[in-house]
């Protein structure tokens, strides 16, 4: 589905894929209209913008880690873990958050950069995490879908998802 060298990972945020980054993620933002306000900061100073990603991070109430997608110095997307739910949290958003920057989309990579996140979530300790997306959202439904989501109902506008991380477990 891709012929990436080297093929993409999860990586902490790095500055190796500063023009990518600064790139795709200004691409997204044109597109969907979004404020880009925040890019300054990256542009300005993406090495202190990256060290402020790194690690384990306090967002949404809860200790929450990024990663990055990327090819080289190619950036393909972000992946967000929360370590734990907030009563909010369980209602939208979930666990796990994580978007393709449009250059990259419809290529795959979203499924298997959530493959590779629920790697991350067994090896926080987490059983089982919850995803949401928009309920008009068909291709990140199919992305959660095809690492194991099972449908739990709808809130706030959004489908909500399980995937148990030890049954996945048991098919390795």
């Amino acid at each position: 589905m891709h012929d990436l060298v080297p093929p993409p990972r999860l990586v902490p945020p790095t500055t190796a894929v500063r023009e990518s980054f600064l790139a795709g993620e200004r691409a997204d933002h044109l597109a969907s209209g979004d404020p880009m306000d925040w890019l300054e900061g990256a542009h300005d100073d993406f090495e202190a913008f990256v060290a402020r990603r790194r690690g384990v991070q306090w967002r949404w109430g809860v200790p929450c880690t990024t990663l990055w997608y990327v090819s080289g110095e190619r950036y393909i997307g972000t992946l967000i873990v929360r370590h734990r739910l907030t009563a909010e949290l369980a209602e939208a958003g979930g666990h796990v958050g994580y978007h393709v920057v449009l250059p990259w989309r419809r290529r795959g990579h979203a499924t298997r950069m959530l493959a590779e996140g629920l790697v991350e979530c067994r090896r926080l300790g987490l059983g089982r995490v919850l995803l949401t997306c928009a309920a008009d959202n068909e291709p990140s439904r199919r992305v959660i879908l095809a690492n194991g989501g099972v449908h739990d109902g709808h809130a706030r506008g959004e489908d909500r998802f399980w995937i148990a991380l030890a049954a996945a477990d048991a098919g390795a």
